[in-house]
């Protein structure tokens, strides 16, 4: 199984250890990631769509072609990033004009898009490609009595003729993982709400996340389980500075899947990056050395 990993601007520059958890944690599974030059950000689904179309269909194009000429799918790990280039993928493939188009913009810099290649985000290919069974077969330390409270985030999910991950309104993906490597999915009344960071507002996003962590923590969870680097940012970093806005304290640990299952697969928590977190997981570190 190859595949052509695509990680994204703030997974590789803000948080690369997401990247060393998920290189080191497929490599396990049998899935060998080719690296290619040239790739640029996605771009950004959300504001660099909205200021300029075109060109947002245009940069997406090009990254796309990159992976056609090596002849291989993309995985991404980022769900920005697959919101992007599974939405510009699907709709090139289906509008021959806008194709032409953007294949005219490309021609400039010596690119075409052909639409030869699918996108993937990783959890989908740990799913239907590799088989959960086979991933629990890796498991050298389940994280039993581990309880992750799960969270979706907007972009893995929606919308769902794009994305093609799992049902938007009753997601299963993520839980079925978390009972691979021995944690207890815990859904909460907040499962599937925004982290907010794409809202052009100081209080709806502050609002949502002080909703989802008290949510969290009413559950009695050890930690949010994630799989997308923005909403980490927003869960982690963003704690420690809405603890500080507010004057109260979550202590909420943010931990990306990846992690999870870098630790049941018996990496060294360094190797995952569990101790650059903001919020600390000492529970998570405790099972990892026991």
């Amino acid at each position: 199984m190859k595949y052509i990993p695509f990680f994204g601007c703030m997974m590789t520059i803000k948080y690369p250890w997401f990247e060393s958890a998920v290189r080191r944690t497929l490599a396990n599974v049998g899935v060998e990631l080719v690296d290619i030059d040239g790739f640029t950000c996605c771009p950004d689904p959300i504001y660099f769509q909205a200021r300029d179309k075109m060109e947002w269909y245009t940069i997406a194009a090009r990254n796309l072609s990159l992976a056609e000429q090596a002849g291989l799918d993309i995985v991404t790990t980022c769900s920005g990033c697959t919101a992007t280039l599974s939405e510009v993928n699907l709709v090139l493939k289906e509008d021959a004009d806008l194709r032409a188009n953007i294949n005219k913009r490309l021609a400039e810099v010596g690119r075409e898009y052909r639409g030869t290649i699918n996108v993937r985000h990783a959890v989908t290919v740990l799913r239907d490609d590799v088989g959960l069974d086979k991933v629990r077969e890796t498991v050298k330390h389940p994280l039993n009595g581990l309880k992750v409270a799960v969270h979706y985030g907007c972009h893995l999910l929606k919308p769902s003729r794009v994305m093609r991950v799992d049902d938007p309104d009753r997601p299963v993906i993520l839980d079925n993982l978390l009972r691979v490597v021995g944690a207890e999915p815990i859904r909460h009344e907040m499962t599937l709400l925004c982290c907010g960071r794409a809202c052009m507002s100081d209080s709806i996003p502050d609002d949502m996340v002080t909703d989802i962590l008290e949510t969290i923590k009413r559950h009695d969870a050890d930690c949010m389980g994630l799989i997308c680097p923005t909403c980490f940012d927003k869960f982690d970093t963003g704690q420690v500075l809405l603890e500080r806005k507010l004057q109260k304290s979550f202590q909420v640990p943010i931990v990306y899947f990846f992690q999870l299952l870098g630790i049941a697969q018996g990496l060294d928590p360094k190797d995952v990056g569990l101790h650059r977190h903001k919020v600390k997981v000492d529970r998570i570190l405790d099972m990892a050395m026991a």
